[in-house]
């Protein structure tokens, strides 16, 4: 997917979700799956493209993969918690998640 010259791919035998813009990495959201749920952990973006929807391209990459796959998503990443307050259109996929979802 491409979307504001960022590129997402899966990279599953990373468990992650990869963001590069022009070939170069941008970005990264770390999750576990498991065959029913997907947890998505921690997102970090290269600071000098902070401010450029790296990260929310990201999150909504996931959210649309783990939707097109039939699964349910709980959430431990801060930044991600903090998007989907601006985006309800996730709401019937999402469970706010805890530590005991991450290892």
């Amino acid at each position: 997917m491409s979307a504001n010259g960022v590129s997402i791919e899966d990279v599953p035998e990373r468990s992650r979700y990869e963001a590069t813009i022009e070939g170069g990495p941008a970005g990264f959201l770390e999750y576990r799956r498991r065959p029913d749920r997907i947890t998505l952990i921690h997102t970090e973006v290269d600071p000098a493209l902070e401010g450029r929807g790296v990260g929310s391209a990201i999150a909504r990459f996931a959210l649309e993969d783990a939707r097109a796959n039939g699964l349910r998503v709980r959430v431990a990443c801060p930044f991600v918690t903090a998007w989907l307050r601006r985006h309800h259109e996730y709401d019937d996929i999402v469970a706010l998640g805890g530590p005991d979802d991450v290892g």
